[in-house]
């Protein structure tokens, strides 16, 4: 299943998909004060692990930030560059519910697709 991408390959990626699960996540919440943030920590059998959380903090420096369809998507400036091009789409299926991450930039993934190197 292909979900259409609503921003430029620069930065991180999200689809309408993601968009539409987080801005349905936020309404349920009542939160119009959040961001998500997206950071690569250290971690994981692969080395480094994706992380994704809702957050209240402003936008610090070095932070990119960009908007897709009313979701401001923000992420440090050290996690930037492992996750240049990277996509993250939401899917729904039989098989597997959640948020996903195609990047481009890794090398590598452990078998539950959790981390990177």
């Amino acid at each position: 299943m292909t979900t259409e991408v609503t921003a430029a390959t620069d930065g991180i990626v999200l689809t309408e998909g993601a968009a539409s699960k987080v801005k349905s996540l936020l309404e349920r919440e009542g939160r119009d004060d959040l961001v998500l943030r997206v950071a690569v920590q250290p971690g994981g059998c692969s080395g480094l692990r994706y992380e994704l959380w809702f957050d209240a903090r402003p936008q610090g420096e070095g932070d990119i930030a960009k908007e897709y369809d009313g979701v401001s998507v923000i992420t440090d400036r050290m996690s930037a560059p492992y996750l240049n091009g990277a996509t993250i789409d939401f899917v729904d299926t039989i098989e597997q519910q959640g948020f996903t991450i195609d990047n481009p930039n890794a090398a590598g993934s452990c078998a539950c697709g959790d981390s990177f190197h």
